[in-house]
């Protein structure tokens, strides 16, 4: 599929609809998998730099997933372009290592309801970020709109399952909200750097290294995953886990290179509403996915997002500033 073609596809509301969807259904099943994960590889609940070292040993699996199966499916082996690998080395500090150190630290000092509260602020921060820093696009009436009933039904989801309280704390909930910061600034610069490199070698590249580094920083604070006594289970369930980043943030890559950052990070609302869904299957915690308000909270998200990507809203694809379409 030659540029012109694939950029009519991935441009279409039905595909972009699909396709982040399946992105987002993939994050909302990591909630229950690292949970389960958790117990299979005997990492502590608070075990944070444990919990690193988990992290970039999945993220390295992804990275070499990635890389595997774009190389098979181009019959060539995908490596990025010398003069592109900074590229790689910013997205990798940015996507991989900066957001994850912030949240798993961040999730250690506070609770699940207020590190998905503050994280669901990542779909406001892409736009600001975009918009604010990049210039790839304009803030219309629309997009703040969306964004805002999107929240409501993560807020919603979110309290419905426990009490908030208002204590916050630096290596709590700002460690979580810096995390969404990294979120953000990851987003703009997968729309930019896709414009000079294949999406697909970036996510693959970006997570080999990034996983190698959080694996190594996590280590170093004194984090420890005891292979040798991990089961089967435990190895499939990473396997899944590499997979779910592996194919999630690759097609999302996709997306952002094609479409205005804020008709694709809209749907990241969606994630905390499969997380919560997901894990009352997969968890048995029902009581807080299928009563009304968990029903209200899918309706507002489903709300915001079709706000967005209405047929008024950012139906135009625009590229970034000084960027000419390859």
């Amino acid at each position: 599929m030659n540029s012109s073609s694939e950029k009519t596809k991935m441009t279409k509301t039905g595909v972009v609809f699909f396709c982040a969807l399946i992105c987002c259904f993939l994050w909302g099943s990591a909630f229950p998998c690292i949970k389960i994960g958790y117990g299979l590889f005997s990492i502590g609940a608070s075990d944070s730099t444990s919990q690193i070292v988990f992290a970039g040993m999945r993220f390295t699996l992804a990275g070499i997933l990635v890389i595997l199966f774009g190389s098979l499916l181009q019959g060539k082996w995908l490596r990025p372009a010398k003069k592109n690998l900074l590229m790689v080395g910013k997205l990798s500090l940015v996507q991989t290592v900066g957001q994850y150190i912030f949240f798993y630290i961040g999730l250690a000092h506070t609770t699940g309801v207020k590190s998905s509260i503050i994280g669901a602020s990542n779909v406001f921060l892409s736009i600001v970020v975009a918009v604010a820093v990049f210039h790839m696009e304009k803030l219309s009436v629309k997009k703040v709109l969306g964004c805002l009933v999107g929240f409501a039904g993560v807020v919603l989801i979110n309290v419905s399952g426990g009490s908030l309280d208002m204590n916050l704390s630096f290596l709590g909930e700002g460690f979580i909200f810096l995390s969404a910061v990294s979120y953000a600034f990851s987003s703009a610069l997968i729309k930019r750097y896709s414009q000079e490199e294949n999406p697909v070698t970036l996510s693959g590249y970006q997570f080999l290294c990034g996983g190698i580094l959080l694996t190594g920083f996590g280590l170093a604070m004194g984090g420890r995953v005891h292979v040798g006594a991990v089961s089967a289970s435990g190895w499939l369930l990473l396997l899944y886990m590499g997979f779910i980043s592996a194919a999630a943030y690759t097609l999302w890559g996709i997306l952002l290179k094609y479409n205005p950052v804020a008709r694709v990070a809209v749907f990241g609302f969606m994630n905390p509403v499969f997380g919560v869904l997901l894990s009352a299957i997969f968890l048995g915690e029902s009581g807080q996915a299928f009563g009304l308000a968990g029903v209200a909270a899918l309706l507002l998200v489903c709300a915001g997002i079709m706000i967005v990507n209405g047929p008024a809203g950012d139906a135009k694809v625009q590229e970034p500033e000084g960027v000419a379409e390859r």
